[in-house]
């Protein structure tokens, strides 16, 4: 299923920047009608893909409680989310990796940031960044609306344990449409 809100798209031939993609998940997350629409499972994530701004790819993503990512990256895409119901948190990782060459870092002290995003919060963020994101309501729903550019080229899976990251899978765009 594809949905289309009325996006503003940046000038004609230009990439959409982060501040563009935080307007459109802005604007999205607004859109009471669309958010309702989201089918919700009690059991996993589900997610509807939207119409970005410019060429981006954008997702509406349903987080029933107690689910998360998982840490990932968006490889080279910029992106930008905002919580349009319930409370996701954020944990990331202050600092840039190296984007290839790698299985296993030793990550310094002090990289950790946290961010609770309630309804209505959200931010952008760059190439490459490291994060995960979490429902950890124990009985409430959350819904978020996500956008990238350019289009997610894939997204890096990671495990870690401690200060210790580990690249565990690279997945690619048909691994999840």
């Amino acid at each position: 299923m594809s949905v289309s809100p009325a996006p503003v798209s940046p000038a004609v031939g230009s990439a959409p920047t982060q501040a563009d993609l935080l307007d459109f998940v802005r604007r999205t997350a607004a859109d009471a009608e669309l958010i309702a629409s989201l089918p919700l499972d009690p059991e996993g994530r589900t997610w509807v893909r939207l119409q970005g701004p410019g060429g981006s790819e954008a997702w509406l993503i349903g987080w029933p409680p107690g689910t998360g990512t998982g840490w990932h990256d968006h490889a080279d895409s910029v992106g930008a989310f905002l919580t349009a119901s319930g409370v996701l948190k954020e944990n990331s990782l202050a600092a840039r990796l190296p984007t290839d060459g790698w299985k296993t870092l030793e990550l310094a002290e002090g990289v950790d940031r946290v961010r609770r995003l309630p309804a209505g919060e959200g931010r952008t963020f760059g190439r490459h960044h490291v994060h995960e994101v979490l429902n950890e309501s124990p009985d409430e729903h959350a819904i978020s609306v996500h956008a990238y550019y350019p289009p997610l080229p894939g997204i890096r899976r990671y495990s870690r344990t401690g200060q210790v990251l580990r690249l565990e899978q690279v997945e690619r765009p048909e691994d999840w449409q």
